[in-house]
């Protein structure tokens, strides 16, 4: 391939992410600066975080858009060892917020290293399958060790424990490796021996059982256990169909926890009504078409074609699971809105894996320009 030619990049996919990110920013600050105040005594700190945070993760956008995609292959290896070891180190010496050790703090920001975990896992699953070819077909000596290993992550995030994260991971392998041209008959056997345990898992935490139960009666035990849906619920309508505007939310008043973070789609829909909600979700819908378009015309590279198609699952999985939640159709996970969220991790894992979907939208650009 010549390297002089250089393809242009999904324009709509770079206009679509700049939009989420910078709308973002916009929501955190309208829906942290209560919390910000009472803890932080000035209404921008939530904001100013995730703004420098922006920063790094265009910055790792804009190296993953220029630097072949290709080049993952050959630090596949070296990424799964450093994810092995973070998703240790935090189980070690990680920080106890709310009973959980997911996160460690560095130079006064706080990481999350089972979100980056999710990159490794896509690329780690790629560059094996690419490798193996029609080799994954075999059971013992294709998909057995590659899920040997994916169940050593999903162990090691359970541990933490973060089950929302644990599903993710769980769809996005699935995704992969039914892009990968995995035989179907033992992705089936292997689901039918994982639904136990899903099950176990979520009924042997007792509160665990308690988000279950609120997803499916909040208003049974509307002081405990479903409180935050329901005070979600009363957001979205309060906020009807053109919202209360911009600021001007009720619940964010210390009514709905974890307004900035887990429950920012309700302060949404609160502020900016059906409306909002559905152009967030048109938005969200467009990058995901987007992503999926470049993943497919990618298909003669089966590399870059089931790495598109791991990034474009794993935002779907998230905007579902969090979009879900809020609007009392899922359980509650803790999973963030991509790019909307408060959190560092999400945010620059999101812009990376977006830089690498231009990176792969480049590529297509470019083979097209070759074929002329």
């Amino acid at each position: 391939m010549n390297d002089k030619i250089r393809g242009r990049p999904d324009f709509l996919l770079l206009f679509l992410t700049f939009f989420l990110v910078g709308f973002g920013l916009v929501m955190i600050f309208s829906a942290s600066y209560p919390v910000s105040i009472s803890k932080h005594q000035g209404p921008w700190h939530y904001v100013f975080k995730q703004g420098i945070f922006a920063l790094i993760g265009l910055f790792a956008m804009s190296f993953f858009m220029i630097v072949p995609y290709s080049r993952l292959k050959k630090v596949a290896p070296l990424l799964l060892l450093i994810s092995l070891l973070l998703l240790l180190f935090v189980l070690i010496e990680g920080g106890n917020i709310n009973g959980a050790k997911r996160w460690f703090s560095v130079a006064g920001f706080t990481l999350q290293p089972s979100e980056f975990v999710k990159l490794t896992v896509i690329v780690y699953l790629s560059t094996i399958i690419s490798r193996k070819g029609e080799g994954i077909r075999n059971f013992k000596r294709g998909l057995l060790p590659i899920m040997a290993v994916v169940g050593l992550i999903i162990l090691l995030v359970l541990k933490q424990p973060d089950f929302g994260t644990v599903l993710i991971l769980t769809g996005i392998a699935v995704s992969v490796l039914l892009v990968g041209n995995t035989d179907l008959r033992h992705l089936l056997l292997l689901g039918m021996a994982l639904i136990p345990v899903f099950v176990y898992l979520a009924f042997s935490k007792s509160y665990r059982l308690a988000r279950i139960s609120s997803f499916l009666n909040p208003f049974d035990d509307p002081q405990g256990s479903g409180y935050q849906v329901i005070q979600s619920l009363y957001a979205f309508q309060r906020g009807g169909v053109t919202g209360t505007g911009i600021g001007h939310s009720v619940q964010k008043l210390f009514y709905l926890p974890e307004a900035h973070t887990d429950f920012i789609f309700a302060i949404i829909g609160e502020e900016l009504g059906f409306v909002g909600t559905t152009l967030v979700m048109i938005a969200f819908f467009l990058y995901i078409w987007r992503g999926f378009t470049a993943s497919v015309r990618c298909k003669d590279d089966p590399f870059g074609f089931m790495l598109g198609m791991g990034i474009v699952m794993m935002i779907f999985f998230q905007f579902m699971l969090n979009a879900g939640a809020a609007i009392g159709s899922l359980p509650v996970t803790g999973v963030p809105l991509p790019f909307i969220s408060y959190g560092g991790s999400s945010l620059i894992l999101c812009l990376a894996c977006t830089g690498i979907l231009l990176n792969i939208s480049r590529a297509n650009a470019r083979r097209r320009q070759e074929t002329r």
